[in-house]
């Protein structure tokens, strides 16, 4: 998953920014819907709301967008139901991909996925194909400000915590603190309370081994990962890439 980060980080230093980013607020959108079906519609009171707001704020989503689609998960729109569904599959190089979406039809989502894992090598596999060789993560991005990579390490390491993966750089200084499933909300928490800005959380997985593709390998990979963070339903997508930044800032 991180490897793919920062290559999506590094596209966005060059200005290669994807064909399909008018979909980011549609994405935006539908993570603010599903975060205010699961608590309150205040987000003050509603930690991933909050963040979900934020987010879309940090990339310039209109407020009467954030209004709609707070309003639309109380069904005020008589817009469809939007749910959360994961995927799995294998992709080119026999990576394993796990695609955690968002959409109002299970049915066309799914039809989609399975055309993109096919065009590109794959396939797109039942529940369970590929879960086995991943372990179930709470996952905290925060941001380094101005603490260096001990400095943070020890401020991050509170009950709950599996791994922290300082960032080098790629992330915009963000690194990932990983966490128990059961412990997200507590380390949350706990890394607030230490004055850590928490700029997002979720429930992903993270793999146990990792491969790591070269050459053709490498460029059918990435072009694979694209395509899917790309489809406006896809909300994350979790692999077993490692994904060697020298080698995708050639790529970008």
């Amino acid at each position: 998953m991180s490897g793919h980060s920062k290559w999506h980080n590094i596209k966005l230093k060059k200005g290669k920014v994807d064909a399909q980013r008018g979909a980011l607020f549609t994405k935006l959108s539908k993570e603010i819907i599903l975060a205010t079906k699961g608590g309150s519609a205040d987000p003050e009171a509603n930690y991933r709301l909050k963040m979900a707001v934020e987010k879309a704020r940090e990339n310039n989503m209109p407020q009467d967008n954030i209004k709609r689609a707070i309003a639309r998960a109380s069904g005020a729109d008589g817009a469809k139901e939007i749910e959360e569904i994961r995927y799995e599959g294998y992709g080119p190089a026999g990576v394993a991909v796990v695609v955690d979406a968002a959409t109002d039809n299970r049915n066309r989502t799914a039809s989609e996925l399975r055309f993109l894992f096919s065009r590109h090598g794959g396939t797109l596999g039942e529940t369970g194909s590929v879960a086995w060789m991943f372990d179930p993560r709470g996952i905290v991005e925060v941001e380094n400000a101005a603490l260096g990579e001990d400095e943070l390490t020890e401020a991050a390491l509170v009950d709950g915590v599996v791994d922290v993966r300082y960032d080098d750089g790629s992330l915009e200084g963000r690194s990932i603190v990983s966490t128990e499933p059961g412990a997200l909300a507590s380390v949350r928490d706990a890394l607030v309370a230490k004055r850590l800005h928490v700029t997002s959380m979720v429930l992903g997985v993270e793999p146990k081994g990792a491969v790591s593709p070269s050459g053709d390998d490498l460029r059918s990979v990435v072009a694979f990962l694209d395509a899917l963070e790309e489809h406006e339903d896809v909300q994350r997508v979790f692999s077993n890439a490692e994904l060697d930044v020298a080698q995708l800032e050639a790529l970008a």
